[in-house]
């Protein structure tokens, strides 16, 4: 067994592990090993079906230290108009020069690819019998909010006869004709299964969608590096926020107003999970009729699909398509720190990668584990609707009290990951007002921070008519 020696042992290269770690490289001069499971850093990446595209704009992922993208508009497609998304593939690369073009060349970083961590600083190859025992100071978990892809894991409900069921890695290699296909699933995953196959030509009458929960989904025209769409979002969902009487008026004057879109009007959600779409996409989703709204699938055999609230018929000549599961599951929170124990989760919204770097920056500049467990209260990734409530409520708590350090809010202002840093750095006039802001005697009533702690505390209290 060789013996190594680090400051900090970090478990995982994905997304969130990458963006903590070049935060720690760059803020700090403390040396570092990775241990990761798959071959290269990139996490689930790795596994992704290979026409996925990030759902959120280029400008906001990766690690604070390197641009990802070049942060274009795009002029064709679905996403016309709106900044770039990142293919797997880009992702996939960009986290690979990182690491070897910014980690590795430090010299202050040691990486692990096919290796599996055991705890207490034990790792092993997963390709040979070498097994390795590291001392360090402290430890951080980047795997709690793993996420599963469906091609990494068997499908969770059974399969009988001759069946034929496949991941969404599968289909661009599909050589067998398929009279029908049927999606399993109602988050993201499905929604990118289904605008694939329509983009493919297939008819839509020959597409079914098992939905066991309609979503809730976000307008990715308002999550966009710009002031317009930021301002846009707010509004859509604060003022709605802040003169609702009760939960389902919050939701129908946020839907009235385009700030959560859903596929079908006429069908009330109850799940949210970060989703986006653009309104083009949408438009296609809807092409879909035959959607089987009877919870979840249970078997498939040649002739019937059973699901919790009854069975469908199908035939040999169908092609199930799995994107069931929880592939994000909603942890339970932990303290993030936790003495020689940091354990990474979302601090906004469905925002990892920024969390985990926010985290690192936190990590280097304060001491105390109180104190920084009062700065990184953990928001959990959101599963129903009323969760898209009490994560505004968590993300509105987090960034006032951010809001109270200075020193922060420099840092979130020089930060890429975090929205605002993108309307800060490009716009003179709000950098002017900013600095007229802090003159006493020109400081005005800041009529939205009003509205949005306004909203904050109508959302609690009708969290709280809920719960009691």
């Amino acid at each position: 067994m060789q013996e190594l020696k680090t400051d900090y042992l970090v478990v995982g290269a994905g997304a969130m592990g990458m963006a903590f770690t070049d935060v720690l490289m760059t803020e700090s001069d403390v040396r570092i090993i990775i241990v990761d499971k798959h071959h290269q850093p990139g996490g689930h990446w790795n596994d992704a079906y290979p026409f996925v595209r990030l759902h959120q704009p280029s400008a906001f992922y990766g690690v604070k230290s390197k641009q990802l993208g070049e942060n274009t508009i795009d002029t064709t497609g679905l996403n016309k108009g709106l900044y770039e998304l990142a293919t797997n593939e880009e992702v996939c690369s960009y986290f690979d020069q990182v690491m070897q073009r910014q980690f590795l060349p430090s010299g202050r970083v040691r990486y692990f690819p096919s290796c599996e961590y055991q705890g207490n600083g034990e790792f092993s190859s997963l390709l040979s019998a070498e097994k390795y025992k590291v001392s360090f100071q402290k430890e951080v978990d980047s795997t709690y909010m793993n996420v599963v892809v469906p091609s990494r894991r068997p499908p969770p409900f059974t399969l009988s006869g001759n069946v034929r069921c496949a991941p969404l890695n599968d289909l661009p290699a599909l050589s067998q004709k398929y009279d029908h296909f049927n999606v399993v699933g109602a988050g993201k995953t499905a929604i990118d299964a289904v605008l694939f196959l329509l983009r493919n030509e297939v008819d839509p009458d020959n597409i079914s969608w098992v939905m066991p929960r309609d979503s809730w989904i976000l307008d990715r025209a308002q999550i966009q590096p710009t002031l317009k769409s930021i301002g846009t979002a707010l509004t859509n969902q604060v003022v709605p926020g802040s003169e609702s009487k009760n939960i389902d008026e919050f939701f129908s004057k946020v839907s009235d107003a385009g700030g959560l879109l859903r596929i079908d009007e006429n069908v009330k959600p109850t799940m949210y999970r970060c989703s986006t779409v653009t309104k083009a996409e949408l438009i296609q989703l809807k092409r879909i009729n035959k959607i089987i709204r009877m919870g979840r699938v249970k078997s498939i055999s040649e002739t019937e699909i059973a699901l919790e609230k009854g069975t469908v018929a199908t035939d040999q000549n169908t092609l199930h398509i799995d994107c069931a599961g929880d592939g994000l599951a909603k942890r339970p929170p932990l303290p993030i720190f936790q003495d020689r124990k940091i354990t990474l989760q979302s601090v906004r919204t469905c925002q990892q990668v920024f969390s985990a770097a926010f985290i690192g920056h936190v990590e280097v500049s304060y001491q105390d584990d109180e104190k920084k467990n009062g700065i990184c209260r953990p928001v959990p990734h959101p599963n129903t609707d009323v969760d898209f409530l009490r994560n505004n409520v968590a993300d509105s708590i987090n960034q006032a009290n951010w809001d109270n350090d200075p020193k922060l809010q420099q840092w979130l202002q020089n930060c890429r990951l975090d929205f605002s840093s993108h309307i800060l750095n490009s716009s003179r006039l709000i950098k002017f007002m900013s600095l007229l802001n802090k003159i006493p005697f020109l400081r005005k009533p800041n009529r939205a921070l009003e509205t949005q702690e306004k909203a904050t505390r109508n959302i609690q209290k009708l969290l709280k008519e809920l719960d009691a």
